[in-house]
């Protein structure tokens, strides 16, 4: 059997080569932006990776996240799925392993994640921490 560390692995190894990776994503940490079990990311070299970007990364040294960079200090990465309502992971910048620069639907068609208005969507999104477990709510219901 693969297990997911294997494929995780031949992915970044891909990445690392300079080949853009589509990979499927599970779960619901980074809705209402990435929507698990439906859509897939396409990952890139994360190089240039910075605040506000969506990476794959390795955390904590257990396991990896597809989730949003939140703070870079120094050597030191902090990561929030932006369906996550508080809980954060930590990295070194070296835990980076991609960058994830479309999504792609359902239907196969691919959006870029970091045009200018899914960036201020994430932005805003950011500022409604306080309130996100109700629009989480209503977005899951509909």
């Amino acid at each position: 059997m693969i297990t997911d560390e294997v494929i995780l692995g031949e992915a970044i190894r891909m990445v690392d080569e300079g080949v853009s990776v589509t990979l499927p994503v599970n779960g619901s940490s980074m809705l209402p932006f990435i929507i698990g079990g439906r859509e897939s990311v396409i990952l890139q070299s994360p190089d240039g990776a910075k605040v506000g970007d969506v990476a794959l990364a390795w955390v904590e040294g257990d396991r990896y996240v597809v989730h949003r960079i939140i703070r870079l200090d120094g050597d030191y990465v902090t990561l929030m799925g932006d369906g996550n309502l508080s809980g954060t992971e930590h990295c070194r910048v070296s835990g980076i392993k991609a960058r994830v620069s479309h999504v792609v639907d359902a239907k196969g068609r691919q959006h870029r994640i970091d045009n200018w208005w899914r960036r201020r969507a994430a932005r805003l999104w950011w500022y409604l921490r306080p309130i996100r477990r109700y629009l989480l709510a209503i977005y899951r219901r509909i």
